[in-house]
């Protein structure tokens, strides 16, 4: 790590001169490009249309903020997981920016699982993705009677069929199904672990319903329903058996990302609070003269630190190549929760305004309920701490 230090908003840490130069960088595009794009769309708006996200993308092209999770080996920026979350952080910035951060401008990379394809797979379903002339592809898991444990949970079926894999049953909370051309899709093919594989499924294939979930975040997710859905033998990843060892290694470091983006939100909740108590006059004064305002910001301030060194720990500890499922358990659980705990705070301290539409707090907040609750909840993420204090 560098020995230099710098002065963040919530607080000091020591980041690589690398990072901070790719911080600014996306603070700049997010100031330039997303937030003058995003404040002429609706307040619940999900996302660019196609026409028009395709420009901001070959901007940040330009810039070199382009697949950034995505392996060099497979012409990707091969960013270290450090490097993922200050993006991720920064790229919340916005108002959509809990499930479209900087407005998905950043593509060009397929699910991780696409990583361990054969070459041909890789060429026909995630080149597309990483040249940009495909948006993203989706990652079905949870199911609708599933738990926190996929080895018991998925229960949708795939049987083998001569050349073939004939799929039934159902996905449910799957993000990005309406959009996507594709997307992996794990299924049982066996009995316990060793029993789950993971599938390429192509939007167009017969037998497949696509349905949308209304919740009460800005962003549906999707159920997905399965009726003797036949996938070709090739568009399996991986050996039959293997999906399993897949999910697990993409859901861990899935989680540390997942952490960053609400603290970014949370952040930048903060500073309008700060701002808003400053400019409003209350019984004579400025609001934040009022020492119980003063602690509302100081807590919001002090919980957001933690939440970042928990998630930059879990990160750096992951690309030291340590296990990190306790890391980025305890990294998701703290930063979703304190993310949620911050923004009620800033509409707290906003009053009515908070509430209103006119600002992205009660959005924001309704968005990070939602985060509570993915990637794992945050009574699932106990649990796997437990786990590991316990072991």
């Amino acid at each position: 790590m560098s020995t230099r230090s710098e002065q963040s908003p919530a607080g000091t840490w020591e980041l690589p001169e690398e990072l901070l130069a790719l911080r600014d960088t996306v603070r700049r595009f997010m100031d330039a490009e997303v937030r003058p794009l995003e404040a002429g769309l609706p307040h619940d708006a999900a996302g660019l249309s196609r026409e028009r996200l395709l420009p901001l993308q070959a901007k940040a092209r330009a810039l070199g903020l382009w697949a950034l999770q995505t392996p060099e080996a497979y012409g990707g920026a091969g960013l270290s997981v450090l490097g993922q979350v200050v993006v991720a952080e920064e790229a919340a910035k916005c108002r959509m920016g809990a499930f479209f951060p900087a407005l998905g401008a950043f593509g060009g990379n397929p699910p991780i699982v696409m990583y361990g394809a054969t070459p041909d797979q890789f060429a026909r379903f995630a080149q597309p993705i990483l040249d940009g002339t495909a948006t993203k592809a989706y990652t079905a898991i949870s199911e609708p009677g599933g738990g926190s444990d996929p080895a018991r949970a998925i229960q949708l079926k795939a049987v083998r069929d001569g050349d073939h894999y004939v799929l039934n049953g159902a996905k449910m909370w799957t993000s990005h199904a309406d959009g996507a051309d594709w997307g992996v899709v794990y299924a049982r093919t066996g009995q316990g672990r060793d029993g789950i594989s993971c599938f390429v499924v192509e939007r167009d294939t017969p037998g497949l319903s696509i349905r949308r979930i209304d919740v009460m975040a800005s962003f549906a997710p999707y159920e997905l329903h399965f009726d003797d859905v036949r996938i070709p033998v090739d568009q399996r990843i991986g050996e039959e058996g293997r999906g399993f060892a897949q999910a697990s290694s993409t859901l861990v470091h899935g989680r540390i990302l997942y952490a960053a983006g609400p603290i970014g939100i949370a952040q930048e909740a903060l500073r309008m609070a700060c701002a808003w108590a400053k400019d409003r006059v209350v019984f004579g004064g400025r609001l934040a003269d009022q020492q119980g305002i003063q602690w509302m910001l100081v807590d919001s301030e002090v919980e957001l630190r933690a939440a970042r060194l928990l998630t930059y720990q879990a990160a750096w500890n992951a690309d030291l190549g340590k296990d990190v499922r306790v890391d980025a358990s305890v990294a998701k659980m703290y930063a979703t929760e304190t993310a949620y705990r911050v923004v009620d705070r800033c509409i707290q301290v906003h009053g009515a305004l908070g509430v209103a539409d006119e600002l992205p707090l009660e959005r924001w907040l309704r968005d990070l309920r939602v985060k509570r609750l993915g990637e794992g909840a945050t009574e699932v993420q106990r649990v796997v701490i437990a786990r590991g204090l316990l072991s």
